[in-house]
């Protein structure tokens, strides 16, 4: 096989092109989210709302609905789990690890008792758990499409209060700024990010999407922006590295996504120039010496 039919067949089917442009679409966006997952330690939060997802999805499934229902049912249970992680924190009530752990075992069992009262829950919502990036529609790459909008569109709005709130937070009190308003619209943000990025690696992987690329970003560049940027071309360009390696090799798209992530992530965590593993050996080497 040439170098051009491997980039150019699989582009012959529709189905194919959608799920590449969602994947672009979700691959940036987690990566531009993500670096305030990264920079906040906030990575565990979002495997909680990652898993808030499936009582908004079973309700929906219970009740008849399908594709975009299934999605904005989705929607609609990390956006409460967001809120009420945000409730319960405020004031400093409750560290938000506490929070965090109480909300994702409760939704998670709430998922889970809500998907076993279907019938063939196993076979139709196996999506849900590992994404189903390829069976996108035209309808759900719209509705991905405004979502990424909204979310790209509200960061640069409001780009400098998150960073104050986030690296300063003195400073953000004597600026007057509504912290909690603030990282309540961030929480929602990371809320509307997962559920999009659920329909390309699903539940059990969507918070790989949101951490790797940040992560990796991060042994490049300090600049939050410059972060921004590369952690959004890494992201959508693993997603479609990843559905390339899927298709040509038959795996589920979900695991070959994550594991190009991850792949990124280990080079870069061993030669990056300053700050890798191999550097600071190197470095040492050299004072030892």
């Amino acid at each position: 096989m040439t170098l051009q039919q491997f980039l150019l067949d699989p582009l012959n089917y529709v189905f194919m092109q959608r799920a590449l442009l969602a994947a672009i679409i979700i691959g940036t966006v987690s990566g531009v989210v993500g670096v305030y997952v990264v920079t906040r330690g906030m990575a565990f939060l979002g495997d909680a709302l990652a898993h808030s997802v499936l009582p908004g999805v079973a309700v929906s499934f219970l009740a008849g609905g399908s594709g975009q229902m299934l999605l904005l049912g989705g929607l609609g249970a990390a956006v409460l789990s967001a809120l009420v992680i945000g409730f319960l924190t405020r004031g400093g009530r409750l560290t938000e690890d506490t929070a965090i752990g109480i909300v994702f075992s409760g939704t998670l069992a709430l998922g889970i008792g809500l998907i076993s009262k279907a019938q063939n829950y196993a076979r139709d919502l196996t999506h849900i758990l590992i994404g189903n990036i390829l069976a996108v529609s035209a309808d759900d790459l719209a509705l991905i499409a405004l979502a990424a909008v909204i979310i790209i569109v509200t960061i640069i709005l409001l780009y400098k209060q998150f960073l104050v709130i986030s690296f300063d937070p003195t400073l953000a009190q004597t600026l007057r700024l509504p912290g909690e308003l603030l990282r309540i619209v961030l929480l929602i943000l990371l809320a509307v990010t997962i559920v999009i990025g659920v329909q390309v690696v699903g539940v059990a992987l969507v918070a790989a999407m949101l951490v790797t690329p940040a992560a990796t970003a991060r042994f490049f560049t300090s600049r939050l922006h410059r972060m921004m940027l590369l952690a959004a071309a890494i992201g959508a360009g693993s997603a479609v590295v990843g559905i390339y390696i899927a298709w040509h090799s038959s795996i589920a798209p979900s695991a070959t996504i994550v594991l190009t992530m991850t792949t990124l992530f280990l080079l870069a965590f061993i030669f990056a120039p300053g700050k890798g593993y191999l550097w600071s050996l190197l470095g040492r080497s050299a004072t030892t010496a």
